[in-house]
């Protein structure tokens, strides 16, 4: 299907940028002997106008990412006419989960029995990732190695939430290869537990192609498309 490009979305370079993500996405899925159809790509727009998510969605985009549940709430306000699936991909207070899920189709950041109960809903269902921690770091997202399946059990004990799979980051420090074949490792205990939780959340701009390579199905791409963010608000 050919896409029209708008005069704004050729002059800043967006739409060279997202056709160059999606070759190297096609490219590093065919590479590992898999079809570019079984992948997500979420562009991820923090810090970025709305106009530049228009633009996005005129270029063909359907899944966004946001990570500030403020910022995210506003755009998806703004942005209703569109037919967006918006995956909330930063750190969730408790306290916002129920706002979140509001706007949210896809939460990946689920670490914590508490903010599993406070998204749990009798009303609507939404998808969720168990976020690992990589790390050493308890202060980094993520529910560590050790605590994974009991996460995952309250998971699927949860009315409202739909398990997924497993999402990470990789570590800065660390190859990024062998850190996404532990997240495959893990993505496999999960699956023990939960056969239909076959999906991985993994890769970024810099990293997507090593993530494809250890079976991502949900890539989480920024600045590759989107350009530098702009300043801090």
């Amino acid at each position: 299907m050919t896409t029209s490009t708008s005069p704004t979305s050729s002059s800043n370079g967006l739409a060279e940028r997202l056709a160059a993500v999606r070759e190297g996405v096609a490219g590093a899925a065919r590479a590992a002997g898999r079809s570019p159809e079984e992948l997500t790509t979420i562009v991820v727009t923090k810090f970025h106008p709305v106009s530049l998510v228009r633009e996005l969605a005129q270029l063909g985009v359907t899944d966004v990412g946001e990570n500030r549940h403020q910022e995210a709430q506003e755009k998806a306000a703004e942005l209703a006419d569109l037919d967006l699936t918006w995956h909330f991909v930063g750190q969730l207070q408790s306290k916002k989960a129920r706002q979140a899920r509001r706007y949210a189709s896809v939460i990946h950041s689920i670490d914590r029995v508490s903010l599993v109960d406070a998204l749990a809903s009798d009303e609507n269902s939404v998808d969720a990732f168990v976020q690992l921690n990589l790390t050493d770091d308890p202060g980094r997202g993520g529910v560590t190695d050790h605590d994974l399946e009991p996460l995952v059990e309250h998971v699927l004990s949860t009315p409202g939430l739909r398990l997924l799979g497993v999402m990470a980051v990789a570590p800065l420090g660390e190859e990024p290869a062998r850190a996404f074949e532990r997240v495959r490792i893990a993505s496999d205990r999960v699956r023990s537990i939960a056969p239909d939780a076959r999906f991985i959340s993994a890769g970024m701009s810099q990293d997507y192609r090593e993530a494809i390579a250890a079976g991502a199905t949900h890539l989480r791409i920024g600045t590759a498309i989107t350009g530098n963010r702009p300043e801090l608000r």
